[in-house]
């Protein structure tokens, strides 16, 4: 997306919305600048806000993810870390009703035509709302977040053909022209509207600034619980939690948020609590969720090697699946015309029927997804009798060993890695020339870019190592028990 350049922000003067978007160019780390040279120190505010912050925490440039918050000395496990009073996390309700205020009314009808999916845009207009706000409550936090975020909306169209997975390309310019139509939507809002009924304080917003304000929510906002609802339980409310968005992210995490409820009404505190000793210097990390890198990159801007997590996603087509079962040297497949039994199971996997799910996964923690592996065992029998011996939850268990005995389970798991095979080679370079590509050094876009398709590969040649196995495994038990 097209970006103007950051103009600095005053604190007299109205804060122009613009979004500075550029990557470096160089292959040395580099982190994005905060909106204002010189911010407010973050920790004394939340401190004079009422809030607390552990002293021996300090904001410090993390080697491997910019600004964080790291132990300046060893913190005992268990330690509070950060407390935050209810009125500092910034939140937008807009369902709300807004008590004949014009300027909220026009944020909350804007709201409402943000998909659910990019819940993030929702809370993204009060942000930039407020950042525009001439002494805003919230101006100490929003002057600290970074002026640009490293996700794929912001890539040059080189690096987002750079991904090469067309799942993540579509999810990218599905965004890039949300942003696009909606930013004509919020023109058209705005249009003739009294200065002191304009939420943005008279400034035009376009698509870079709306596109910046997502990402700052995408990439730092928690959803936790609202207000209690009539039946007793309670929305999950997105917010912005200043100082513990700071906290990185981990699958092993040294620190967990808590939400408890306070003794006044409908006052919440949200704590950040030590999981483990912190020992000097280590930085602050949460666990942000089991996510595939297609997210972690989207949502965060940024890609984990090696993630236990992350899944190469298929669309089930009995063509393909005739291809590669052909490939596998499986003879008879039946996947484009399946009897009529083999139909009814496919409805129950929801891979069949008025409106299926044909979207199917390899890799993560289930390796093979359940759904696909019971279709292809199933397909690949013509022994109903079998099949209808075994639960369908069975059926879709990789760890269930051979249930429709081991000739069926070669022939399955050989279908599968040929899948791998096909897909690997939808990707038009392979592993060793992406990483050599990055040893020329590259912009931090085509780094990012790079990265992601090389983890993307891995777990496809993952996956076929460890099917290669189990088939070696399966054939030396037939053998075995051919010769006892």
């Amino acid at each position: 997306m097209a970006a103007s350049k950051m103009m600095m922000a005053s604190l007299t003067h109205f804060r122009p919305l613009t979004c500075a978007a550029s990557f470096s160019s160089s292959a040395s780390p580099s982190y994005p600048s905060r909106l204002v040279p010189h911010p407010p120190d973050l920790i004394n505010w939340v401190r004079r806000q009422g809030g607390f912050v552990h002293e021996r925490l300090k904001i410090a440039p993390d080697s491997n993810h910019g600004l964080g918050l790291l132990a300046s000395e060893e913190i005992p496990k268990g330690s509070d870390l950060i407390a935050l009073p209810e009125h500092v996390p910034l939140r937008f309700e807009p369902l709300e009703s807004d008590g004949g205020q014009r300027l909220h009314s026009v944020l909350a009808n804007l709201a409402r035509l943000v998909p659910e999916e990019l819940w993030a845009m929702k809370l993204g207009l009060k942000l930039l709302q407020e950042r525009a706000t001439v002494g805003s409550f919230w101006w100490p936090y929003i002057s600290n977040l970074p002026e640009t975020y490293t996700v794929p909306i912001f890539y040059p169209g080189e690096d987002i053909k750079n991904l090469q997975y067309a799942p993540l390309l579509y999810q990218v310019n599905k965004r890039c022209r949300f942003l696009l139509d909606f930013e004509q939507e919020v023109k058209r809002a705005l249009e003739n509207l009294k200065p002191d009924e304009h939420p943005f304080g008279g400034q035009d917003v376009d698509a870079s600034s709306l596109g910046w304000a997502m990402s700052a929510v995408s990439s730092r906002a928690f959803r936790l619980h609202g207000k209690k609802l009539p039946d007793g339980t309670r929305n999950d409310v997105p917010m912005m939690l200043p100082l513990v968005d700071m906290c990185n992210h981990s699958f092993n995490p040294n620190a967990r948020i808590i939400q408890e409820q306070g003794r006044e009404k409908e006052k919440i505190l949200v704590k950040v609590v030590a999981e483990t000793v912190i020992k000097q210097s280590d930085p602050l990390a949460l666990n942000y969720g089991c996510l595939s890198n297609d997210l972690f990159l989207l949502d965060y801007g940024f890609v984990i090697p090696s993630n236990p997590f992350d899944t190469i996603e298929l669309r089930y087509d009995g063509g393909l699946m005739d291809a590669a079962s052909l490939a596998a040297g499986v003879s008879s497949p039946s996947f484009s015309s399946p009897s009529p039994w083999q139909q009814q199971i496919l409805r129950q996997l929801n891979l069949d029927g008025e409106a299926p799910l044909l979207k199917v996964s390899l890799g993560g923690p289930e390796l093979v997804d359940g759904r696909l592996l019971a279709a292809l065992r199933v397909l690949l029998t013509n022994d109903i009798q079998m099949v209808e011996k075994h639960k369908l939850v069975t059926l879709k268990s990789l760890s269930a060993e051979a249930p429709l005995g081991i000739a069926n389970e070669v022939s399955v798991l050989r279908t599968i890695i040929a899948l791998c095979v096909i897909a690997l080679g939808h990707f038009p370079t392979k592993i060793m020339e992406d990483e050599t590509l990055l040893k020329q050094g590259v912009s931090d876009s085509t780094e990012l870019a790079v990265q992601f398709r090389i983890q993307k590969k891995s777990v496809i040649i993952d996956v076929m190592r460890d099917l290669t196995r189990r088939v070696k495994l399966l054939l030396s038990k037939e053998t075995t028990t051919s010769q006892s």
